[in-house]
């Protein structure tokens, strides 16, 4: 890999890491913002109207950091990835057109609706803003996935002669089955994030003996949320874009599994460390057999090792990948046990009043972000040393005439713009949630 592609890359993680740290929120907390409406109607319970209009608040301050860290991604396809956007560009720019003529303005347009429309709306109008918003939020999720899954699993393109990706079936590229198996697994995986956000902030209100019936409302409906999120995230969803992996990216597969040696009755590992030079799991705990069911369906199933494909086919960061994969699936099994401890108590009427529960909840909420980031990390190291699989390598979709110095200059800028968002956005989220949920719109 030469110093600009490795650096052309730097940058892109850097800010797509980033950036995603606020959608996946949004997302998420759509879905329980109308949650909460819902219960607000049917309860017809202020106090579920005033949550609303409260984590309606997190969301627009979320939501405007994520359009501002988002706005130099779209920038970086021509200034980084030229080569990349001129054999691509007339496929995977189709998904992200229509996010962006369509569901992001969905989305805007019904967030300003569901925040100061609240008088002039009604209840159920108002509900009806907050499922507008909710359907909105996540079709942006949908084709963004779609655009991404293209990369992984290219269908419903043709190979023109003038040597780039034309659309030759609209309906084959929209229901990609790689998206829809990526979408459901990013989409719970988001909502299991606010989950534990809207169970935190409830968390630190029981703590601090502030806003009791707000607080016991956010903990019944994140830690309920959290517990069903984080089972399907990991089933069926993650089951599903597991078995996705490994048909059409059987070595990608090897990888996250540290499989060097392949065949039946295929072992899990639980933990381990990659030792690439000697082709080995150093000091590894698996599960006999598991392996092969999760992937085909039997335990007699041949699932191939690394070793069984040409090095050059190997993803570029066995070890990255590994740990990537198995911090994801790792924190996503603690997040089922400690979300089932949590219903368990509130079943039994003592979540409020166990503190050192109340603790864990209140300081657990940066773990789904960190897991979230390990599985999109898992997703992109697993494609290389494809930019496009089987299609484009990535040493050949950077931009040629962008030296590394001014992409080292203006991920630098990045840096230190994002650095300054990121205080502002900790100050102003803070300034909400001691504010609480105030009853005035």
């Amino acid at each position: 890999m030469t110093d600009a592609v490795l650096w052309h890359r730097i940058q892109f993680v850097f800010t797509i890491t980033y950036h995603y740290l606020f959608p996946q929120l949004t997302m998420g907390l759509a879905l329980l913002i109308l949650v909460i409406k819902s219960l607000a109607l049917w309860l017809r319970d202020e106090s579920y109207n005033e949550l609303a209009r409260f984590w309606g608040r997190i969301f627009a301050v979320n939501f405007a950091m994520g359009v501002v860290t988002g706005i130099p991604m779209e920038f970086q396809f021509g200034t980084n990835w030229a080569a990349f956007s001129r054999f691509s560009g007339e496929v995977v720019g189709q998904a992200l057109a229509i996010e962006g003529l369509f569901a992001f303005f969905l989305e805007s347009a019904f967030l300003g609706l569901f925040l100061f429309g609240e008088k002039r709306l009604g209840p159920r109008k108002h509900l009806a803003a907050a499922a507008a918003l909710t359907l909105g939020s996540w079709l942006s999720g949908y084709f963004i996935i779609v655009a991404n899954a293209f990369m992984q699993h290219p269908v419903g393109y043709r190979l023109g002669e003038d040597g780039a990706l034309h659309l030759a079936s609209f309906r084959a590229y929209i229901l990609n089955p790689w998206a829809l198996w990526q979408y459901a697994h990013t989409m719970l995986a988001s909502v299991v994030t606010a989950s534990f956000v809207v169970a935190a902030v409830g968390a630190y209100w029981s703590l601090m003996g502030q806003h009791a019936r707000h607080a016991l409302i956010c903990l019944r409906v994140g830690v309920i949320a959290g517990l069903i999120s984080s089972q399907l995230v990991a089933f069926p969803a993650g089951d599903g874009a597991g078995k996705m992996v490994a048909r059409y990216q059987p070595v990608t597969l090897a990888a996250m599994e540290g499989l060097f040696e392949g065949g039946p009755y295929a072992e899990l590992a639980i933990i381990g460390q990659p030792d690439v030079a000697r082709r080995k799991l150093e000091n590894p705990v698996v599960v006999p057999w598991v392996l092969s069911f999760l992937c085909y369906g039997s335990f007699g199933s041949t699932v191939n090792g690394l070793n069984d494909f040409p090095r050059d086919q190997w993803p570029q960061n066995v070890e990255l990948l590994y740990y990537s994969y198995h911090i994801m699936a790792g924190l996503g099994t603690l997040f089922i046990l400690m979300m089932g401890v949590a219903v368990f108590l509130l079943w039994r009427r003592r979540l409020a009043t166990t503190r050192p529960m109340l603790w864990v909840l209140m300081l657990a909420f940066p773990f789904p972000y960190i897991a979230t980031t390990a599985g999109w990390w898992t997703a992109e190291l697993g494609r290389q040393p494809w930019v496009i699989h089987g299609l484009m390598r990535t040493a050949d979709a950077h931009s040629k005439l962008v030296n590394p110095g001014d992409v080292v200059f203006t991920l630098l800028g990045f840096a230190g713009l994002y650095l300054l968002l990121g205080v502002l956005f900790v100050i102003q989220v803070l300034k909400e949630i001691n504010r609480g949920p105030a009853a005035s719109h």
